[in-house]
C-alpha cells in the first residue's frame, strides 16, 4: 500500500516536471497526418490561415478591435474567429490565475488552439495582453512564424488608465487587484512586431483598416 502511494507520487512528480519543460506527458501516442493540404483549404476558404495576435495593455482596445476585425472578415466572406482574453478564462483557462507561470500556461493553451484553428484553415484574431516577450515568442513558435502576425496596440498607459472601461486600473491603484499589468506587473513591449497601432491616434475603424492592410495579401484572388 505504501509502495503504491510512493509510486503514484513519483509518477506525479515526473509528469509535473515534464509539463514544466513543455514535454508531452502521454505515452504510446502517434501523430496522424491529415490528407488535406493547407493549399487545398486555402483554395476552398479563399485565404491563407493566419493568427492576428493583438497584444497591449488593458484598455488599449484589443477586444473592440478584434471583434470589429472579425466582423469585417466575415462580411468579406472569410472564415474568422476571435479568441478573447476574458472569455477564455470562463472555460479553457478557468483554472488559471494571473500569476506569471499561469499567464505563460494560458498563452501556451491559446497558441495551441490558434494552431488547430489555422490548421483547419481559419483566420484567428486574438485579444490577449500577453505581457511577456518570451511567451509571445513561444506562441509564435507554436503557431508558426509564417502564420503569426504580432500586432502591438501601443497605446500609452496614461490613455488606457483614463479609459479604464472595466474599472480595473482604479481597483489596481487601490490595491484590490494584484499582478495587474502596467501597475503591479510588467508589460514587455514587442521589439519587432509585424504591425504597431496606437489607438489613441486612430479610431477603431482606422485601426482595423491598418490591420487589414497586412492581412489582405493573404487572401486568394479569383
Amino acid at each position: 500500500m505504501v509502495d503504491s502511494i510512493v509510486e503514484r507520487r513519483t509518477n506525479r512528480l515526473v509528469v509535473d516536471r515534464r509539463r514544466k519543460h513543455g514535454e508531452v506527458v502521454s505515452g504510446n501516442i502517434t501523430w496522424t497526418e491529415t490528407k488535406v493540404t493547407p493549399a487545398e483549404r486555402a483554395q476552398l476558404l479563399g485565404h491563407e490561415a493566419s493568427t492576428i495576435w493583438l497584444t497591449g495593455l488593458s484598455g488599449s482596445g484589443k477586444s473592440t478591435i478584434a471583434y470589429e476585425l472579425e466582423k469585417q472578415l466575415i462580411w468579406m466572406g472569410h472564415v474568422a474567429y476571435t479568441l478573447d482574453g476574458d472569455n477564455i478564462r470562463f472555460g479553457l483557462s478557468r483554472d488559471l490565475s494571473f500569476a506569471p507561470e499561469d499567464r505563460t500556461e494560458n498563452i501556451r493553451r491559446i497558441a495551441e488552439v490558434c494552431k488547430l484553428f489555422n490548421d483547419a484553415g481559419i483566420l484567428v484574431v486574438t485579444a490577449f495582453i500577453s505581457p511577456y516577450r518570451v511567451d509571445r515568442a513561444m506562441a509564435r513558435e507554436i503557431v508558426g512564424a509564417d502564420r503569426f502576425i504580432e500586432t502591438h496596440l501601443a497605446t500609452a498607459i496614461e490613455v488606457c488608465e483614463e479609459r479604464d472601461p472595466k474599472g480595473l486600473y482604479k481597483k489596481a491603484r487601490a490595491g484590490a487587484i494584484s499582478d495587474f499589468t502596467g501597475i503591479s506587473a510588467p508589460y514587455e513591449s514587442p521589439e519587432n512586431p509585424s504591425l504597431l497601432v496606437d489607438t489613441s491616434r486612430m479610431s477603431v475603424l482606422e485601426s482595423v483598416s491598418e490591420i487589414m492592410r497586412v492581412v489582405t495579401p493573404r487572401f486568394r484572388q479569383e
